[in-house]
C-alpha cells in the first residue's frame, strides 16, 4: 500500500484560510480541545450540520490530519491536485471499499490523524442523519484512539436548503471518546450507542441553550423545499415561500415565520411549529405510517441525468429518464450517453442519499454516480425520507429478529 503523500506547505496554506473563514463567518470558539498538540495516530469522528464543517475542524491542532470526503464533492472541485496534497480521501458515500477502507487504515499505520463524518451527509432539517451501521465495526478495526468533535450552531450559518450565509457563533467540542485498548473489548452495540450518544443531535434544541442571533436568520427561503407538506392538511408540495421569512401552505393558509435565531412563530399558538426539525420529523413520521400500511411504496420521477465530467471537474446533462424507487431499489430508465438504460440500483445499505432540496438526488452504483435533476424539484425530499425509512424499518426488523 503507497504511503499518503501530504505536503505539510499546501496543508499549512489550507488552515490559514480555513482560520479566517472560522473565525469571520462561523465565529467558531472551543469549548474543549483535546487534539490541540497531539500526534498520531488517532481517529476524530464529527457530526456534520453544514458543508463546510471542516474548516472549524481543521485549525484544532498543527498536527496534520487526513479528512475523508464523499468522491462526489472531491470530483466536481477545480482543486483535485491541490486536495490530494492536503490529505483528503475521497471515497463513495454509504459504499466504503477494501480500498478506500485500506487508504484510511494506511492513515492509522503511518502514526497519523484520520478525520471522518460518520454521517456521509449535513444534515438538511437540523437533525441528525443517520449513521450506517458497518461504521462501528469500522472504528473498532481501525485501532486507534477515538475523538468526537462535535460541532453546535454550524447548521444555521450554511443551512443545506438556503443560498445564504448567515454570520454568527460555531461552537465546537473535541473530547476523547474510545481509547484504543477500550474498543478492543467492546462490541459492536456498545460502540452504537456511545458513538451516537455523542454525534446525534437537534440542531434547533441545542439553539435553546445557546440562543445565537444569526444575520439574516430570519430567511427561510428555500426551507419550503425540506418541509413539503402542510402540517395540519396533510397536503403534499403545498408549501410556498412568501417574501423570504414567510412558509405558508396554498392549500389551507397555514403560515409561519422566522425570527433570527431560526425558530418559527405562527398567529396561532396552539398550530405554532417552533422547530423545523418537529416540522421535518412529522412529515417524516406521517410517510413512515403510509409506507408500513402499504398506502406508499414506490415514488417515481422525471429526470435529467448528469455525470462528473473529470476533465472538467464538474457534472454535466448526459441524458434524461425517469428514477423509481422501492423498498429494495432505485429503477434507472432512460438515456444515457446516447444509450438506452434500464438498471437497477439496490438500496439495502445506504441510509441516506446525496441530494440538494428541491433539486436532484444522486445514484451511487459502483464507481459511477448519477446526479437525477428532478423535473419536480420538492420530489427529492419525499425520495430521500422514503430512502431513510426503508433502512430505518430494515434495520429494525433485523433488531427485532
Amino acid at each position: 500500500m503507497a504511503k499518503n503523500k501530504q505536503s505539510k506547505f499546501c496543508y499549512r496554506i489550507t488552515q490559514v484560510a480555513a482560520w479566517f473563514v472560522a473565525k469571520f463567518v462561523f465565529g467558531r470558539k472551543f469549548l474543549r480541545n483535546e487534539i490541540k498538540g497531539k500526534k498520531g495516530p488517532f481517529v476524530v469522528i464529527a457530526n456534520h450540520q453544514a458543508s463546510l464543517d471542516f474548516v472549524n475542524l481543521i485549525g484544532a491542532t498543527k498536527t496534520p490530519m487526513s479528512f475523508v470526503i464523499s468522491n462526489s464533492f472531491f470530483n466536481s472541485l477545480p482543486i483535485t491536485s491541490f486536495m490530494k496534497k492536503v490529505g483528503v480521501i475521497p471515497k463513495q458515500q454509504f459504499q466504503t471499499g477494501l480500498k478506500d477502507m485500506n487508504r484510511m487504515k494506511s492513515v492509522i499505520k503511518e502514526g497519523k490523524p484520520l478525520v471522518i463524518y460518520p454521517a456521509g451527509l449535513m444534515c438538511e432539517d437540523g437533525i441528525s442523519t443517520p449513521i450506517p451501521t458497518a461504521t462501528y465495526k469500522f472504528l473498532k478495526w481501525l485501532g486507534a484512539d477515538v475523538y468526537v468533535a462535535k460541532t453546535i450552531g454550524s447548521y444555521f450559518v450554511m443551512p443545506k436548503w438556503s443560498k445564504k450565509i448567515r454570520r454568527g457563533k460555531t461552537y465546537l467540542d473535541i473530547y476523547k471518546l474510545f481509547d484504543a485498548q477500550e474498543l478492543v473489548n467492546l462490541n459492536e452495540e456498545e460502540i452504537k450507542a456511545k458513538a451516537e450518544s455523542a454525534l446525534v443531535f437537534d440542531a434547533y434544541r441545542e439553539q435553546e441553550e445557546y440562543l445565537i442571533a444569526y444575520k439574516n436568520g430570519f430567511n427561510i427561503n428555500g426551507l419550503e423545499n425540506v418541509l413539503y407538506s402542510c402540517p395540519h392538511c396533510k397536503s403534499e408540495f403545498s408549501t410556498e415561500n412568501v417574501g423570504d421569512i414567510v412558509i405558508k401552505c396554498k392549500n389551507c393558509g397555514f403560515m409561519q415565520w422566522a425570527d433570527p435565531f431560526g425558530f418559527m412563530h405562527c398567529k396561532d399558538e396552539e398550530k405554532e411549529i417552533k422547530y423545523a426539525s418537529d416540522w421535518s420529523r412529522a412529515i417524516f413520521d406521517d410517510l413512515k405510517e403510509k409506507i408500513i400500511n402499504g398506502e406508499e411504496t414506490t415514488l417515481s420521477a422525471k429526470t435529467e441525468i448528469h455525470m462528473i465530467d473529470y476533465k472538467k471537474h464538474k457534472f454535466i446533462k448526459v441524458g434524461n429518464g425517469e428514477i423509481t424507487l422501492d423498498s429494495e431499489k432505485f429503477l434507472l430508465k432512460g438515456i444515457i450517453n446516447e444509450q438506452e438504460v434500464n438498471m437497477e440500483i439496490p438500496i439495502v445499505n445506504f441510509a441516506s442519499l446525496p441530494f440538494k432540496p428541491g433539486k436532484y438526488i444522486e445514484l451511487q452504483s459502483g464507481e459511477n454516480i448519477y446526479r437525477c435533476v428532478l423535473e419536480d424539484g420538492k420530489l427529492a425530499m419525499k425520495f430521500i425520507n422514503m430512502v431513510k425509512i426503508f433502512y430505518k424499518l430494515k434495520n429494525e426488523d433485523k433488531i427485532k429478529a
